[in-house]
């Protein structure tokens, strides 16, 4: 199975000093390529490789900060010309060189983020710069908010998101989320959708820590047109998932009329790499229809034998007044690489409308 770090490669690295020659004829080739296949490269993960060849990289760029700089707007102008695509994973070594040697020259990296951003996007690498210059990175941003560039656009809004996954943790911003507040504002109509959605994702990120903020958001954004919803919407699934009351009241999720009238485990004993199955039905006994969101949570037990809630969801739909439905649902046990499976009872729960209707247990057999 080919790996994510093997987008460093040797094919990979002929082809960026290929066009690098043409851009920077004094650049050494063979030199270059020596430095990268150093004795621990195979050994080096993702994030590694993308360090070390900045650091190779630094060895060959001039001496002057401001010089490098000026000099990667060439360079990645004669990528692009010599056919690499803006978005390739594996230049993400550019806003790392930025971050690594730039820090210290906030003028000239804040030129340079705006400018390699629509090559390869550089939400991780400014977070030292939010970090060590909070108030000005924030004006930027806000600034960045409002570029002709969907790209520098996404950077303003995914760049300061308060939890960013597999990035800096920007901890004034989880306590006080105020100041990027004005940022996600001048971005919710937005004509990209994925910066919407980088808007929704920091919503999701404030809704952690401040689910009040995120609540009032909604209440003032809503009905402003159907994508300011979906954000809105997108950005509520933790409080959902959570069933969080004002959220569930948000979007007129009421459980009081919707009955269980069945549910079954019908594996409950499992083994690891096989799937679990059950199946429910429930009555919409209101006189009106009712919008029902359908989830169910896998309380996964842990290697301290304690038990972990996770939330799936199903469905949200309409249910005219006296329908019902009968649900069927498989869910895998098959080893993956992010959760690790423990032998022993777990619970199966089924939740409509936010309220957990009934749970039941299950054998995981390793």
């Amino acid at each position: 199975m080919a790996l994510l770090k093997d987008l460093y490669s040797l094919p990979f690295y002929n082809m960026f000093a290929d066009s690098l020659v043409k851009t920077v004829p004094a650049f050494k080739k063979s030199a270059f390529i020596k430095k990268i296949f150093t004795e621990e490269f195979e050994n080096m993960e993702l994030k590694e490789r993308m360090r070390h060849t900045a650091r190779v990289l630094h060895t060959f760029m001039p001496e002057s900060y401001p010089e490098t700089v000026k000099l990667f707007t060439v360079i990645i102008n004669g990528l692009r010309k010599d056919g690499f695509q803006n978005g390739r994973l594996e230049f993400m070594f550019f806003p790392d060189y930025i971050e690594v040697f730039g820090l210290e020259d906030y003028k000239n990296s804040v030129k340079a983020f705006e400018f390699i951003t629509i090559f390869i996007s550089c939400e991780f690498a400014v977070r030292p710069f939010i970090l060590k210059y909070e108030k000005q990175m924030i004006e930027q941003m806000n600034a960045w908010s409002l570029h002709k560039n969907a790209s520098v656009r996404r950077l303003a809004s995914e760049g300061s998101r308060p939890r960013l996954p597999w990035a800096m943790a920007l901890p004034a911003l989880k306590k006080d989320p105020a100041p990027i507040l004005p940022i996600l504002d001048n971005l919710k109509q937005d004509p990209s959708e994925s910066v919407r959605r980088s808007v929704a994702n920091s919503l999701n990120d404030i809704a952690k820590d401040h689910p009040d903020i995120v609540i009032r958001i909604a209440g003032q954004w809503k009905g402003i047109s159907k994508e300011v919803d979906a954000i809105i919407k997108h950005g509520s699934r933790t409080l959902l998932k959570q069933g969080h009351t004002e959220i569930l009241k948000h979007y007129d999720l009421v459980g009081k009329h919707i009955t269980l009238t069945s549910f079954k485990i019908l594996t409950p004993k499992v083994k690891i790499g096989e799937s679990l199955s059950f199946t429910f039905s429930f009555l919409n006994k209101h006189t009106k229809e009712q919008t029902v969101r359908l989830e169910y949570a896998v309380h996964y037990r842990r290697a301290n034998g304690q038990l972990a809630r996770k939330v799936f969801k199903i469905s949200e739909r309409i249910y005219q007044p006296g329908e019902r439905a009968e649900v069927l649902r498989n869910q895998s046990f098959k080893l993956i690489t992010t959760r690790a499976f423990y032998p022993g009872q777990q619970q199966l729960s089924v939740i409509i409308n936010g309220e957990e209707k009934s749970i039941d247990n299950f054998i995981l057999i390793g």
